[in-house]
């Protein structure tokens, strides 16, 4: 470690070949991978080994994605890399890589430990998942990507790779490259040192950058994700990497006291949705007036289990969709509460004591009764089919068999992202975006692909700048000569906000509004005035903070507030472009058209929607921040590639070391 000095500031200085930013299953493969590789002069840099997506989130059955290890159903790579293409917006060639490699990633996590099932002669079971014509979903039970993430730092840890802890992201370094730029390294925040004026920068120059800082969860208030997972996407938008699909999120019904996804079994038992008052007054099983009988209605909630991401094509015929948005009409329009009960069955099927089965419509009645739970009340259906369900809210001290889950339509996951190659290199040289932050994925995806494509996305990295990028690291003189500019502009900024200069301004505050303002107008339900008004606040909420001064020295808090502000405009940027170039719902979301059709006949026409025509199906925007604003264009999607099968071609190529370039 060494220091340079800029604006009279002190910043700890480091080099490595190689940073990675983040630590979630992704970042740490990736680690994992490059020092497999030789490729050992390697860091990463992440804000908490504990915090993040990968650590912290899951659902009844988290699942992994890959090619079908068992049974005699058919199965390819082109037939998978086809499930992950066909859901639209989805370059071919990422499609083929996350097929291709699906099965060496998964049985690599099976080698470091992660407890994926397999029967007695080592096949490796699979289910079918959303989205997906086969049985390719894996599960090691509601933590698989907690146990994916504990295995690989526990490799991670073995190999002694040098790990910097609480260090948040503030400046994604780049330096010209001919015509273009390349990744130079990243100035972070040291949070445990972040009053001492002399250590709360660090400077890691780096030849390549990892950026695995997952999805950018604190852009919502409504949110599923982990409350210590913020994301890291605004350094990157800041230094003009470019982003793609940013219009394509997931969105779906999960609790809210504590976070998490209510999919799968915690349907399929059929609960009771209860809505209350603020004060949980006046509770009324809201569900009930929407739905044209009791069957359609109870249908709905057992499909919410393999269909639970919000969809505006299951609103139809009173699909599982509706539902969703049934729920965001009482709690975001009506504000009220609404809760899953698992005490007790709907009431238009309880039968004082059991439940009237004949109701529920033959699917979920078979799908029961070959669980052998055929019980009387949900949390009984629950405890046969899946007690880890139960067990899992009791470890945060909630009690399925006594108390109501209180639920909101969350923010989940983010399907687009940084843009990348086949590699994963993004429009900077040198910068690969891995795992929930890169945009591989399209409008629709097969249930947990994107715990493959973090594992793919990240190898493939690995392999790449093991090959072509082993250039030693920016000196500290040519550190300050390619990107000085960036450096004294971040710590003067810092400097402008702990100085007292300027309007006080408050990042709780700013990122309260900027919450609240995506979670509204962002979200599953848009429009093109929704976009427009949000950017423009988010603008003035931006000029305030690059202006102002903090309140109590919040440093850490105004460098994250500015950069989620940055997102958000991007973000805004790229849906109001999508609807005003005539897209319609899609995805996870609804554009609200007033010369729509009803989602429901008995739903107020706020919710008037025209489905997809599928007119942009076979293309991608691509978004980049200039400062000003944004610059957008749209291209034609990368389709599969046709390669070469001809194994002495494939071998002949493989042994000269032409297959990665």
């Amino acid at each position: 470690m060494k220091t340079i000095t800029v604006n009279g500031h002190s910043i700890r200085f480091f080099q490595f070949t190689t940073v990675i930013a983040g630590s979630g299953a992704a970042g740490l493969n990736a680690a994992l991978q490059l020092h497999r590789l030789g490729h050992t002069d390697i860091a990463i840099v992440t804000e908490g080994l504990k915090t993040g997506t990968s650590l912290n989130t899951g659902s009844d059955k988290q699942t992994y994605y890959r090619l079908t290890l068992s049974g005699a159903e058919q199965d390819n790579i082109r037939r998978m890399a086809h499930s992950l293409f066909d859901g639209g917006s989805t370059d071919g060639d990422l499609a083929l890589c996350e097929a291709a490699l699906s099965a060496r990633c998964f049985f690599n996590l099976v080698e470091l430990g992660v407890p994926f099932p397999h029967n007695r002669y080592g096949e490796y079971i699979g289910y079918k998942t959303d989205h997906d014509p086969c049985m390719r979903g894996s599960s090691a039970g509601p933590h698989t990507s907690k146990f994916m993430t504990e295995a690989l730092l526990g490799e991670v840890r073995r190999r002694a790779i040098q790990i910097y802890d609480t260090c948040q992201v503030i400046e994604v370094l780049t330096a010209p490259d001919g015509e273009g730029r390349k990744a130079a390294g990243i100035l972070a925040l040291d949070l445990s040192d972040i009053e001492n004026p002399g250590g709360r920068y660090m400077l890691f120059s780096a030849s390549n950058i990892v950026y695995a800082v997952g999805g950018e969860a604190g852009l919502y208030k409504t949110s599923v994700y982990p409350a210590a997972q913020t994301g890291g996407m605004g350094p990157a938008l800041r230094s003009g990497i470019k982003a793609k699909n940013l219009t394509e999120s997931q969105y779906g019904i999960a609790s809210i006291k504590f976070r998490w996804n209510l999919s799968g079994t915690y349907q399929q038992v059929i609960p009771r949705y209860v809505s209350t008052g603020i004060n949980g007054n006046n509770p009324v099983e809201f569900l009930d007036e929407y739905f044209s009988s009791k069957t359609k209605m109870l249908e709905a909630i057992f499909l919410k289990g393999y269909q639970w991401p919000f969809d505006p094509e299951k609103l139809e015929n009173e699909g599982s969709s509706l539902i969703d948005l049934l729920v965001y009409n009482e709690t975001a329009i009506k504000k009220r509460r609404v809760f899953l009960d698992f005490t007790r069955n709907p009431s238009c099927c309880d039968t004082q004591g059991g439940m009237d089965f004949s109701l529920i419509g033959d699917l979920a009645r078979e799908y029961l009764e070959n669980s052998g739970a055929l019980r009387a009340s949900p949390i009984e259906r629950l405890a046969k089919m899946n007690p880890l369900a139960i067990d899992l809210y009791s470890s945060r001290h909630i009690d399925l068999r006594k108390e109501p889950l209180e639920i909101a339509v969350c923010a989940q996951h983010n399907n687009g992202g940084l843009s990348g190659n086949c590699w994963w290199e993004s429009s900077v040289r040198h910068f690969f975006p891995v795992g929930e932050v890169n945009g591989s994925h399209g409008v629709y995806r097969p249930g947990g692909s994107a715990l493959n494509a973090g594992q793919v996305g990240s190898l493939r990295a690995s392999q790449y700048i093991a090959a072509h990028y082993n250039q030693l690291p920016p000196g500290q003189e040519d550190i300050c000569r390619l990107a000085m500019g960036q450096i004294e502009e971040a710590v003067s900024l810092g400097a402008q906000w702990l100085a007292g200069r300027g309007k006080i301004v408050d990042p709780d505050e700013i990122r309260a509004r900027l919450g609240e303002r995506m979670s509204r107008r962002g979200a599953h339900i848009r429009s093109l005035e929704g976009a427009e008004s949000a950017r423009a606040e988010a603008g003035a909420d931006l000029k305030d903070i690059l202006n102002g001064r903090a309140a109590g020295g919040q440093l850490a808090k105004m460098y994250r507030a500015r950069d989620l502000l940055v997102s958000q405009i991007v973000y805004l940027s790229a849906i109001a472009d999508y609807i005003k170039k005539g897209g319609q719902s899609r995805g996870g979301y609804l554009i609200q058209t007033p010369d729509g059709k009803p989602p429901s006949g008995r739903l107020s026409g706020d919710f008037s929607f025209l489905p997809d025509t599928g007119e942009f199906k076979k293309l991608i925007q691509e978004i980049t921040y200039t400062g000003e604003g944004c610059r957008i264009e749209w291209r034609d999607i990368r389709p599969i590639p046709d390669v070469e099968q001809w194994f002495e071609t494939v071998w002949n190529d493989y042994r000269a070391g032409k297959v990665i370039e």
